[in-house]
């Protein structure tokens, strides 16, 4: 059976990924700072602080103990609204440190297990925020921008190592942070994005499950679920 990692599996898209792998026959790891609610026999949860690159690194050794990882799904991340010139700069190293750094320390640990088999595929979430340059989110674009950034470095580091790497973006999915905001402004990006009716957990879920069964995945790739322009 497979292997899969996955980041911020304690609610959200984390979560419902995680389940649905595990329908799929998956061996699933999940990382989250704390208690996690999903219990299967072929479920192991982590508390883990991806920010923290020690556990990152400490947890990714347990696992490979175990075997192989075969996919990083790099979902964990942190959104926050806020004007440019009235974001606290604190907001802005939070957002960096969890949705950049975060993802680095989970790339570069199950990296370096995937040169090892000579295999593997790596998933980052990112954002459609990022092509819209989305006003009043300059730091939370920024954060993931360097995601994106990453993901097309490290897919041509590792492409000798027959590692896949790519990332796939969002609008706003029906998740509790997006409940927070005013329907207005989500519904303005849905529409910008061809998406008027949004975009729900389920549809998020089967566009990553596509992406990685796709035989013709291209490594480095950056996919939007929407139309950008």
């Amino acid at each position: 059976m497979p292997t899969v990692l996955i980041t911020g599996t304690s609610q959200g898209l984390g979560l419902a990924l995680a389940e649905r792998l595990l329908a799929d026959g998956w061996i699933v790891h999940g990382f989250a700072r704390g208690p996690q609610v999903l219990t299967h026999e072929r479920f192991t949860a982590h508390v883990v602080d991806i920010t923290d690159e020690s556990a990152v690194r400490a947890a990714v050794a347990s696992i490979a103990e175990a075997g192989r990882i075969d996919l990083l799904i790099n979902n964990a991340g942190a959104a926050s609204m806020n004007a440019l010139l009235l974001t606290p700069a604190a907001v802005a190293e939070r957002l960096m440190r969890v949705n950049y750094l975060g993802t680095f320390h989970c790339l570069q640990a199950v990296g370096k297990v995937m040169v090892r088999q000579r295999a593997g595929r790596v998933i980052n979430v990112t954002t459609v925020a990022v092509p819209l340059s989305l006003e009043g989110e300059a730091a939370y674009v920024a954060s993931k921008a360097a995601v994106e950034a990453l993901t097309k470095v490290a897919a041509r580091e590792l492409a000798s190592s027959g590692i896949i790497v790519s990332a796939v973006g969002f609008g706003p999915i029906d998740t509790q942070l997006t409940r927070a905001v005013p329907k207005a402004a989500l519904a303005k990006i849905n529409d910008t994005i061809g998406r008027p009716q949004g975009t729900t957990m389920a549809q998020a879920v089967d566009f990553i499950m596509g992406r990685i069964s796709a035989p013709d995945f291209k490594s480095g790739s950056v996919e939007y679920l929407g139309q950008i322009a």
